[in-house]
C-alpha cells in the first residue's frame, strides 16, 4: 500500500510537476482518522497537499523564492468536513437534507438513494413515482419499481438518484469501462496563445482572476482554495438558482459574489466581459448546458486566448453517463462505496463514507489542476482545459486500498477539531470555521474577504495592483 507521499508523487508528476518539489514537503499524521474502511484521511491529506505544492511552485516561478509546505492529516480531514464544523453566531448547521432525501428499498430487494435538496429535483422524483413528497408515500411507490429501472426513469424525468451497486457491478457497466482509461486529472491544450506574464503581487495567486460558476461543495471548494492563496475569486450565481445556504457560507470565504442572469443576452454579455478579463474559468454545469449558453471551453478560448478552463462533472467526460447530474452521495452509492462500507460494517444496506470525500478531494484537484495549467500557460502559452469528476476521484480513492479495522476508529469531534478552527466576521454574523490546512512557510494561506450573501457585489473585477 502506497504512503501518502508516494500517492502525491504520482499525482504531482503526472500533472507535470518536478519530483524534487516534494523535498520541501512535510506530511504529518497517521491513518485512520475517521471511521471508514477506506483511506479517506490519506485522500484528504494528499489532495490538499497537491494544492499547497502547486501554490508554492507558482510562488517560486513568480518570485524566485522557495518555501516549505506542510499538511497535517487530521487538519486536512477536518477541512474535508468543514461544513459540519461551521458555526454562525455560535449556532450549528440546520438539518442538511430534505425530508424525503435518503435511502429506500425497491421491489427487487435493492436500494436507491434520492437527492432532493433542490425543489425541482424533489418534484421530478415525485412526478416519476406519482406520489406525495412524504417518506412513507415514496417508499410505497418505490416498491413498485426495480432499482435500476427507477434510476433510469428518474434521470430521464430530471431527477437525481442512484441505484446502489457493488463495486464489481459498477465496474461491469459500460460507463465505468469508459472511465477506466481516463486520468484522475486531465490537462489538455485547447488553443494557441502567448504566455501571460504574472501580475504584481505578494502571494502565489495575487492578481489572478477566477470566475467561479459552481454550487454545493466540490467547485466552491476549488474557488475557496484559490482564494486562500490570493486569487480574486468572483462567484457567479443566478438570482433564481437554488442554493444550500450553509454550504454557501462555508465555501464563500474569500470570494466576491455576484448575480448574473445567464438566461438572457444581457447577462451573457456581462459574463463574456468578465471572462475576457479572467485568468481561470471554473464551472460545474453539465457540458451541454454551459455550451448552450456560449461558454464551452472552445468558446472561452476564443473570447480569451490563454484562459484556463476547469470543468467539474459528476460522472466524467466519457461514456453514456457523461451528461448525468450527480452529487457526492449519489456517486458513492452508484460506484460501490456505500455497498462496500455497509458490508464492512456488517449491515444490510448502504453505509456512507464519514465525509463528502469525493466532493472535497475533487474540489482540491480542481484547484490543483487550475494552478498547474496556469503555471504551464505562463511558461509556454496556450489555452488549457482541466477536467475532473467525482467518479474519477472515486476510482482513485477505491484504488488507494482499504483500512483494516478502520470502521472501529472513533469519530473526530470537540477537542480534536478545536485547534483547526478560527473566528471571523462575515455578512452572516460571526463565523467559526476551519482554517485552510496547507501551511506554506513564506506565503501563508488565508482569506482576505469575508463570506457574504450571494449577489452582494457588482459583477466586475477589482483593479489589479
Amino acid at each position: 500500500m502506497q504512503s501518502p507521499r508516494e500517492i502525491l508523487r504520482d499525482i504531482w508528476t503526472s500533472a507535470g510537476g518536478e519530483a524534487s518539489a516534494l523535498d520541501a514537503l512535510t506530511l504529518t499524521g497517521d491513518e485512520p482518522q475517521l471511521p471508514s474502511s477506506f483511506r479517506v484521511a490519506a485522500a484528504a491529506q494528499v489532495s490538499v497537499a497537491a494544492t499547497g505544492l502547486a501554490a508554492a511552485e507558482i510562488w517560486k516561478m513568480r518570485s524566485g523564492e522557495a518555501q516549505g509546505t506542510a499538511v497535517d492529516m487530521r487538519h486536512a480531514v477536518v477541512e474535508c468536513r468543514s461544513e459540519r464544523y461551521l458555526r454562525v453566531d455560535g449556532n450549528p448547521p440546520p438539518p442538511a437534507w430534505d425530508a424525503i432525501a435518503g435511502v429506500y428499498k425497491t421491489r427487487d430487494n435493492g436500494f436507491v438513494r434520492l437527492h432532493t435538496n433542490f425543489p425541482h429535483h424533489r418534484d421530478a422524483v415525485c412526478k416519476v413515482l406519482h406520489c406525495k413528497p412524504e417518506r412513507d408515500a415514496v417508499q410505497a411507490a418505490l416498491m413498485q419499481w426495480d432499482g435500476e429501472a427507477f434510476e433510469t426513469a428518474a434521470y430521464a424525468g430530471g431527477g437525481v438518484v442512484a441505484f446502489m451497486r457493488s463495486h464489481d457491478e459498477w465496474s461491469a457497466t459500460p460507463h465505468a469501462k469508459a472511465l477506466a482509461g481516463l486520468p484522475l486529472i486531465s490537462i489538455t491544450k485547447i488553443g494557441e496563445a502567448a504566455p501571460k506574464p504574472w501580475p504584481k503581487g505578494d502571494r502565489p495567486l495575487a492578481g489572478l482572476r477566477v470566475l467561479d460558476l459552481s454550487r454545493v461543495i466540490a467547485g466552491p471548494v476549488a474557488g475557496r482554495t484559490l482564494a486562500a492563496h490570493g486569487a480574486d475569486v468572483l462567484l457567479i450565481s443566478g438570482p433564481e438558482l437554488p442554493a444550500i445556504p450553509w454550504l454557501t457560507i462555508d465555501t464563500g470565504r474569500g470570494k466576491l459574489t455576484s448575480f448574473v442572469e445567464l438566461k438572457n443576452e444581457q447577462g451573457r454579455g456581462v459574463l463574456r466581459d468578465l471572462l475576457a478579463a479572467a485568468d481561470i474559468f471554473s464551472q460545474g454545469y453539465r457540458p451541454r448546458a454551459i455550451a448552450g449558453l456560449g461558454f464551452s471551453p472552445e468558446d472561452a478560448a476564443r473570447i480569451n486566448p490563454g484562459i484556463i478552463y476547469v470543468t467539474l462533472s459528476a460522472y466524467g467526460a466519457a461514456g453514456p453517463w457523461a451528461g448525468r447530474r450527480g452529487f457526492d452521495s449519489l456517486v458513492q452509492t452508484a460506484t460501490g462505496f456505500n455497498h462496500a462500507e455497509g458490508q464492512a460494517a456488517g449491515i444490510d444496506g448502504p453505509k456512507e463514507l464519514p465525509a463528502q470525500m469525493l466532493d472535497h478531494a475533487t474540489g482540491y484537484f480542481m484547484a490543483f489542476g487550475a494552478m498547474m495549467a496556469k503555471a504551464r500557460q505562463a511558461r509556454e502559452g496556450g489555452s488549457w482545459h482541466v477536467q475532473v469528476s467525482l467518479a474519477q476521484t472515486g476510482r482513485w480513492l477505491w484504488n488507494l486500498g482499504r483500512v483494516a479495522g478502520g470502521l472501529a476508529t472513533e469519530d473526530l469531534k470537540g477537542e480534536a477539531v478545536r485547534p483547526f478552527v478560527e473566528e471571523a466576521g462575515s455578512g452572516f454574523g460571526v463565523l467559526r470555521s476551519v482554517r485552510h490546512s496547507a501551511v506554506l512557510s513564506k506565503t501563508p494561506a488565508f482569506w482576505t474577504r469575508p463570506a457574504m450573501p450571494l449577489g452582494s457585489h457588482p459583477p466586475q473585477w477589482p483593479p489589479r495592483q
